[in-house]
Formats: C-alpha cells, structure tokens, sequence
C-alpha cells in the first residue's frame, strides 16, 4: 500500500463519516422537542458533517489527483464561519418572536437580561 492509497482511503473515510453525521442529525431534528434544541442538532451536526464531506473530498483529490482544489477549501472556511452564526440568529429571532420553550426546560436564564427595567 502506497501513500497515494493511504490518502485516498482517509479522503473516503471521512467523506463516509460525514454522511453519518448527516444522519445523526436527522435524528435530532426528528426527536428534540422544540425549536432551540432542533436548531442546535441542525447547526453543530449538520456543519461538522459538511465540514468532514468536504475535507474528505479535498484530502481524496489531494492524494489521487494531485490536485489542490481552491473551490472546496473556500466552501471549508465558508461553511466553518456561516453555519453557527446562522444557527444562532435563527435562534435569536425564534426567542425575540416568542417562539415557547419546551415543557421540559427547567428556565429561562436570557428571560431576566432581555427584559431588565432599568
């Protein structure tokens, strides 16, 4: 086994990782129970599954075509930096909308800063 292999096989082990985590985080848009905790599955899993789809792409090409590719690089670092922020302002404007918490959560610790009389 030479490294042009080794490194194809890491690029196809993450590529298949990725999909599993694609997975994971269909089941926690499936099974939580309200907006917050779905946005929260949707956001992490969901970026570290594209994260890990695209570097497995980048190390696979890398190894068996020799080639450094730019466009999956610059969809890393853009996904890396716009998923969360996304999650979070979906978040944010669910919670400025009133959107309930489910039943089960215990408080509401932002509830006392958002709405503090000065």
């Amino acid at each position: 086994m030479n490294v042009n292999e080794i490194g194809e096989f890491i690029g196809a082990l993450l590529i298949l990782t990725g999909g599993l985590m694609s997975v994971v985080s269909v089941f926690g848009l499936i099974r939580l129970p309200d907006v917050y905790t779905r946005s929260h599955a949707a956001t992490k899993s969901s970026t570290l599954a594209v994260l890990l789809t695209l570097s497995g792409a980048f190390i696979y090409f890398l190894f068996s075509e020799h080639f450094v590719s730019v466009r999956l690089l610059l969809g890393i670092v853009f996904v890396f930096l716009t998923a969360p922020v996304s999650g979070h302002l979906l978040v944010r404007a669910a919670y400025r909308s009133k959107v309930e918490l489910a039943e089960i959560s215990a408080d509401d610790e932002l509830e006392s800063y958002l709405n503090k009389k000065d």
